[in-house]
Parts: C-alpha cells; structure tokens; sequence
C-alpha cells in the first residue's frame, strides 16, 4: 500500500531550508564585506608606511651642508704682472696671505669701479663668499661694495657713471642724517685658485694696507652622508688648479704709500 505525501507537509520544511541558505548567504557577504574594509585598510596603511619612509630616506639623500673649506685674510687687490699661461682673461688678482684669487669673469666691471671711484668712499661687503663647486680650484659667487658721499659732492659725471655699472641707489637711514648718498654694486664673479703670490712680501712692506681687514672664504655643497663617511676635516682642504703657478701682482694705484 503506497503512502500518500501531503505537499502541505513539505512547505514549511522547504520554507525553513530556504530562510537558513539566505541567512547563512547574508552572513557570508557581511563577512566578505568586513574582510575586504580590513585589508583595504592594512593595505592603505601599509602604503603610506612604504610612502613616508620612501620620502625619509629620499630626504637624508639628498640633504646637503654648507661646508667651508678655507677662509683667508685680503692683503691687497691687483692684476697680474703678466699674462697667466691657460688662464688669459684673468682681470684681477684677489692677494690673500694663504693663496691668490683670480677672477677670470667680474674682474674689468671690478677693474673699472675700484680705479674710477674715490678709494676712501669704496666699502667692500665683508661678507665675501664664494663657492667652489666641485673644489677643483674654480670659484663662483659675487662681489658686493658700495660708494658713499655727501650729497652736494656728486655730479652729473657720477650719476652718469653708476648708471653705465648698473649702480643701484641704497642709500640708508644713517646716511640720510648726515645728507649722504650711497650706491651699490654687485657683480658676478668667476676664478681660479693659484698660489700665494710671489711679491707678497713687498706689497706689505711698501703698499698701504686696506682701509679695513677683509676676508674671503670658500665653501662647497655636501650630502651629509658624504661627511660621515669622509670626515669633517678631509672636507675642508682648499684644491689649488694643478697648473696652478705663483706669480707677481701689480696693485691698484690708491694703494701706494703717499711719499
């Protein structure tokens, strides 16, 4: 005797199974959901890690350190007593107790300034600092001074000649109280190391000292990196120009003792 099934029976059943598979489903992709938000977030977090400690290093790399490499005293400004071999545009001759600075661009724009200007009115910015690139004996910077009188002492000539040198009115508030005028100059430079040269010790005995001491110095540009390994004191040797050979120099007129 066959048994009979009332499809009724079964609904509830099916019903049940039905709401379970969809809940399990449900409960499947809230987990999905959840997993993924988590490794978004691990994988973002990771990234910005990766990225900062990317920019860290590229930051120490590329960090850099003025260093300087010799200072010198100024003795003396001159022009060379003859034509230098490899060096034939040298115009001016910076006279140092250590060594000689020869500027090789800048020099006829400083030639022409200190002859034609009255000395005791030059002021030479004391700040004189130079860079030296690759320290091979080349330099590169600029040379700062400024002229100053009173008022009523210029004339038409002056003015003439600041304009023709790109002279710029910086007159200052301690000049005004006195009723002077001042101009200044600035002028790209370039030039060579050389020696010490060879009448140094006849400029100082027979040539007036300038009016004020000076000092040049000379620096280059270091990744720290490159000091830790090398050492602060291998960095701070001056490099001369291997052709480098001492000469005599000739200084400019006014700075002749008066007899």
């Amino acid at each position: 005797m066959s048994q009979y099934k009332d499809p009724a029976f079964n609904e509830p059943q099916k019903a049940d199974s039905h709401k379970h598979k969809k809940t399990l489903q449900v409960q499947l992709n809230v987990k999905t959901v959840v997993i993924g938000a988590a490794l978004t977030t691990l994988l973002a977090s990771s990234g910005c890690a990766t990225s900062s400690l990317l920019e860290s290093n590229s930051r120490v790399s590329t960090q850099t350190t003025k260093t300087i490499l010799s200072e010198d005293q100024i003795v003396a400004f001159g022009r060379p007593a003859q034509a230098l071999p490899k060096t034939p545009n040298a115009t001016m001759v910076i006279v140092g107790e250590k060594n000689s600075y020869v500027l090789t661009q800048g020099g006829t724009e400083m030639v022409s300034l200190l002859s034609n200007l009255t000395p005791k009115n030059i002021q030479v910015d004391n700040d004189m600092s130079f860079y030296v690139p690759n320290n091979n004996g080349y330099f590169q910077g600029e040379m700062k001074l400024s002229y100053a009188k009173l008022k009523d002492e210029f004339k038409r000539s002056d003015y003439q000649f600041f304009l023709q040198n790109n002279g710029r009115d910086c007159t200052s508030a301690s000049d005004q109280r006195i009723d002077a005028q001042r101009f200044c100059f600035s002028i790209p430079v370039k030039g060579a190391i050389y020696p010490q040269v060879s009448n140094l010790s006849m400029i100082q005995s027979n040539y007036r000292a300038l009016s004020k001491p000076y000092t040049v110095s000379f620096y280059t540009q270091m990744q720290q990196d490159q000091i830790n390994r090398s050492g602060t004191n291998a960095a701070q040797k001056l490099i001369l120009l291997p052709f480098a050979l001492a000469f005599d120099v000739v200084t400019f007129p006014f700075q002749l003792l008066d007899n």
